[in-house]
Formats: structure tokens, sequence, C-alpha cells
């Protein structure tokens, strides 16, 4: 192996030969340092020695960012460490690896709430329903965006949006804690909805590997800041007995056929609003008597179809796949058609409609608590759609039906051992305690009604005072 001086002029002028996968040029200076040349790539220093009884090679660098002389003194390093027994090659791989580590956390430091929540939000997507999905969304929402059927009106920020500049790891206990004092003061239930997802999503975050320690899982959980978010007044609207028929006579006399026929189900079945509104046609069962609804807690479940309900089922439109459906005029000669439609069934009015073959199904029923409200209110009564299920499980009170029956056709969660593991009540069994309870309520609404009549041919019987 010939070695030679490096100087500029040969260190220059040193390529590797034509047919030759690479070639060296040795140093005389320097033992084990070497100039080596491809015909690809530009030549660079290279040292080689013995390291163990076995010849190892390290780049040192380029001819651009090492001169000679530099080159000469880390090879002479290198040797140097070969004598004190260590390992060049694991010093520079332990070195590049504390690089990264530093680069890495430098890049984890940097990472914003808003940059891990949309990551966040992204992962979890497949496994959070549409409320959920859309709760993420709202309250993290920058704001001042222009609404699209609200002209001239602007989007307002969510609770969360002032904290997703800010860096993940600046998300301390006390920064929570100041944003629940401030936002508490307009909008506390929101900052208490806000609240249960920034939990969640700090635990999250501290569990992936590349934020872990960036995050502290328990920076929402503050007592202070809970108290400053208040707690929630539990709700106890229900309708009582004596205010069924005022209930039903003004739910009746709501002019969206569907909207009307849904609010009646959700009382008969003490279903959840979005298990019922989607519902589908091939979930209704005419023949055997049963819904499938979708659960939150089963995933599905199925329910009986009792007469009343089946009446009211069968008299609705079937103009899509969905049971409750909702209908928009498509007609290309009128403005803002979609906007109109929609804001006569969020009225509780008949969707107004065109000529056929402008009508055209947009979807299920979206929205029906103002309509409800407006029933409501003309009955004298303060009641939510979800005081509708909170109605069906008190007026299951008056009978002498199991507590376990009217749970497992509202959908809870079974209680109890035996009730968990032992008991398993098919749906012939729930459909005669079932159709006991919706009996009773027609009967105290004071609704009389024939199971073999045509649908929508019901009437009501009002009692004398």
């Amino acid at each position: 192996m010939a070695k030679v001086v490096f100087t500029a002029g040969r260190v220059s002028g040193f390529t590797c030969p034509a047919g030759k996968a690479q070639a060296f040029l040795w140093d005389v200076t320097a033992p084990g340092l070497a100039l080596r040349a491809t015909p690809a790539g530009k030549p660079a220093y290279v040292f080689q020695g013995r390291y163990q009884d076995k010849t190892i090679r390290l780049t040192i660098g380029s001819l651009e960012a090492w001169s000679i002389e530099q080159s000469r003194s880390k090879a002479r390093e290198l040797q140097r460490l070969i004598d004190e027994g260590q390992d060049p090659r694991e010093l520079k791989r332990g070195a590049l690896a504390a690089t990264a580590a530093k680069q890495a956390a430098a890049a984890a430091n940097a990472v914003t709430v808003g940059e891990a929540w949309s990551r966040y939000t992204k992962e979890r997507r497949p496994h959070w329903g549409a409320l959920t999905i859309r709760d993420h969304d709202l309250l993290a929402q920058v704001g001042g965006i222009q609404r699209e059927r609200r002209p001239g009106v602007l989007t307002k920020a969510g609770p969360l949006a002032e904290l997703m500049p800010l860096r993940l790891a600046d998300l301390t206990a006390p920064v929570i804690e100041a944003w629940a004092g401030r936002e508490a003061k307009d909008r506390p239930a929101r900052v208490r909805s806000a609240l249960r997802l920034l939990k969640a999503f700090l635990r999250w975050a501290a569990s992936e590997p590349d934020l872990k320690g960036k995050a502290d899982p328990t920076a929402a959980s503050a007592k202070k800041t809970r108290e400053l978010a208040g707690k929630a007044k539990p709700k106890n609207d229900y309708l009582q007995r004596e205010q069924l028929p005022d209930w039903f006579t003004h739910v009746r006399q709501i002019q969206n056929p569907v909207i009307s026929a849904y609010l009646q189900c959700l009382l008969l079945t003490g279903a959840r609003r979005e298990e019922l509104a989607a519902l589908k046609w091939e979930d209704v069962n005419f023949q055997w008597k049963g819904l499938d609804l979708k659960d939150k807690i089963e995933g599905r479940r199925a329910v009986p179809l009792t007469p009343f309900v089946a009446q009211l089922l069968a008299g609705l439109p079937k103009r899509n796949e969905w049971v409750f459906s909702s209908v928009l005029v498509l007609d290309p000669t009128q403005k803002n058609t979609e906007r109109r439609a929609r804001y006569h069934e969020a009225k509780g009015h008949a969707a107004p409609m065109g000529d056929v073959s402008t009508r055209s199904a947009s979807g299920r029923l979206v929205d029906p608590s103002n309509a409800h409200r407006k029933a409501c209110a003309a009955a004298g009564l303060v009641l939510t759609l979800h005081g509708l299920r909170r109605s069906f499980a008190s007026l299951c009170e008056w009978l002498d039906i199991p507590g376990g029956i009217s749970a497992q056709i509202q959908g809870h969660a079974p209680q109890g051992v035996r009730e968990q593991n032992y008991i398993r009540r098919p749906l012939d069994l729930l459909r005669v305690h079932h159709e006991k309870i919706e009996a009773w309520i027609l009967e105290q609404a004071g609704i009389v009604f024939e199971p073999k009549a045509e649908p929508g041919k019901l009437h009501l019987v009002v009692h004398a005072a």
C-alpha cells in the first residue's frame, strides 16, 4: 500500500481510475488516514485501523469541510481511541444518537397544543361518534369565520381556542386554572365540557413516546380548576302523568309530520335522541315487531316495536334510507331553497315542496328541538328532548314493571351481578312489558288507539273537566 505526503495538489487531483469501484490515496504522515474516491461521488477523507484484530473504517469528511491538517488530527485522535480500547464506531453512533435525541426533544418542546390536538383528533376520529367529533371541533374552533347560513354573522371561538397556540409543555395546571377562571364567567357549561375533553387529550399526549414528559396528564384535574368551572346542575325535567294529554295534543299539532312522529316515538321508546334519529328503514322489522337501534354502550340493541309506534312509523314517507327523513326543495330557479327548507324544518313546519321533479331527500332529521320547545311552550311545559327519555323511565314507575326491563329497553348498562351475568331477556319478553307501558301512557294521554286501524287514523279523546 503506497503512501504519499498529502498536499493540496495531490488531494485535489485525486480521482478514481476507470473500471474501479473505489480507490484510496494513503497519507504517510498520519497513520490510517486516506483519501477515498469513487466513480460517482466526491473524494472524502477516511480513517482505517485495527480494533480487536478486525479492520474498521470510518469516514471523516469531505475535502470541502476538512483541511489536510484537520483530517490528520482527526485520524490521530481515532487511533488514540483504539489504543485506549475504545471502538470509534460506537462512540460515533452514540454521538449521533445523542444529537438526534436532542433534536427530537427540541422538536417535542416546540409542539403546540393545536398541533398535538389535530394529531389526537385525527387518530381518535375512527373510534368516535358524530357528536364526539363535533364537540372536539366546535370547542377548539378559532372563530371569526363567516357563517354559511347567516350572512354577516361570524362564528364564535370555542373555549379551547385560546389554548391552541401555546406550547404543549406550557399547558400547566396554573395556565389551565387561569383559563378556566376567564372562560367560566360567560360559559361555564362549555368550560366543563372542554375540561372533560382536555383531560382525555392530556392523558393521550402523556402516553405518546415523542410527547412523553411534555404533557402533564393531571394539569386539567386540579381541584381549583374544577371549582372555577362549577358543577353542572342536575336536570329534572320530565312529563308528569297529568301533563301527558297537553303534551300529546300540541306535539301532534306540529305541522311537520316527521318531527311530530319522532317526538312521540322518543317518549314511547325512551331512546336517546341520536339513537332514534339514526334509525333506518332496514332497522325496522314490522313482521317480527322489533327495532334495531344503535347503542352507545353495546353497539346495537333490539327493542320492541310497539303497536302505536309501528302505526306512527308506517305513516311516514319513505323518502330515503332514514325513517325520520328530511326533505329539501332543490329548485334551480329559486335562490336559497335549501336554506329556506332547513329553516322551515327547524321551525317544525312542513317542508316547502316544489314540483315532484325538484324534490330531493337530503338525509335524516337533524334538529327537532325548536319545534318541540314551541309545542311545549304552547302546552305550558318546559321540557328538553332528553327529558322525554327521563319521562319514560319515570312513568314506568307507575306500573308494576321490573326496573331491569325498562333499563334494558332504554339501553342502560346492566346493574349488579345478576343483571350483568345471569339475566337474559328475549325481545318477546320485553315486548310484553313495553306494550303495557305504551298502552298506559296512551290511556293517561286520553288517546284511544286501535292497533288494527290504518296509519294516521288515531284520535284524541279529551277528558271532561
